[in-house]
């Protein structure tokens, strides 16, 4: 979930009405709290996307998941074959392929955790955004009643006339919105390579070349010791 959404939504669930009329009592605060009231609805949206788009991850990861255990399982009795026939080669190309499967397994696995509790977080996040909206729409409510209250009893002074609220209409175009929508803009650093560092990651990479060819030839010879002594 992206960083800036977390924030919005943090905080919309913690902001409080109350001082939130307070603050803007001159600037028309029905307006107001009606439009904190919309973007929470913006906001359940977003998180709603958010929320798709971590559920399609999750269903991707589990079906990769899946077809490469799949695989992995083939691939052992294919590397039993080859030796079986005497075709190193092809025994060792099919271990090179099961290792990177072994790889990719605990990334896969990793991102369907990640993703479940994105998933649970995300959900959290709309209960709160509602539970929020009711409570707004339950204070707005309170309002509109106080209003019309102080209304009526106003017209019941002698003396007293609607006149009072004709400024209503120019606050309501002065109103600023309920709650300022937080932008973070995303930066990187981009690193200059010396000569010397693409020496030493060529080195390396050569290095694990030739761990991963040792890793080989010994799977290979289990293998080979596995078979033999079956037959």
């Amino acid at each position: 979930m992206k960083e800036k959404l977390i924030n919005r939504v943090g905080r919309i669930v913690s902001g409080s009405f109350n001082s939130l009329v307070t603050a803007l009592e001159n600037a028309a605060p029905e307006a107001v709290m009606n439009e904190a009231i919309r973007e929470i609805d913006g906001a359940v949206g977003e998180v709603r996307t958010e929320l798709g788009r971590v559920i399609a991850n999750k269903h991707l990861a589990n079906s990769r998941l899946m077809e490469e255990n799949k695989r992995h399982e083939e691939l052992v009795e294919q590397i039993e074959l080859a030796v079986t026939e005497r075709r190193d080669d092809l025994a060792e190309a099919a271990i090179a392929q099961q290792m990177d499967i072994e790889a990719q397994i605990p990334i896969l696995e990793s991102t369907i955790l990640e993703c479940s509790a994105q998933e649970k977080e995300l959900e959290g996040y709309i209960n709160a955004l509602q539970a929020k909206k009711r409570q707004m729409g339950d204070e707005l409510r309170l309002y509109k009643d106080s209003q019309k209250e102080a209304e009526s009893q106003a017209q019941s002074v002698p003396g007293v006339s609607g006149a009072a609220s004709g400024g209503v209409d120019s606050k309501v175009s002065k109103a600023e919105s309920a709650f300022q929508r937080v932008y973070e803009n995303s930066t990187g650093v981009s690193a200059s390579t010396t000569a010397a560092d693409m020496k030493t990651a060529a080195q390396l990479a050569e290095l694990d070349d030739m761990a991963r060819k040792n890793r080989i030839q010994e799977r290979l010879a289990a293998i080979k010791g596995k078979v033999n002594k079956d037959v």
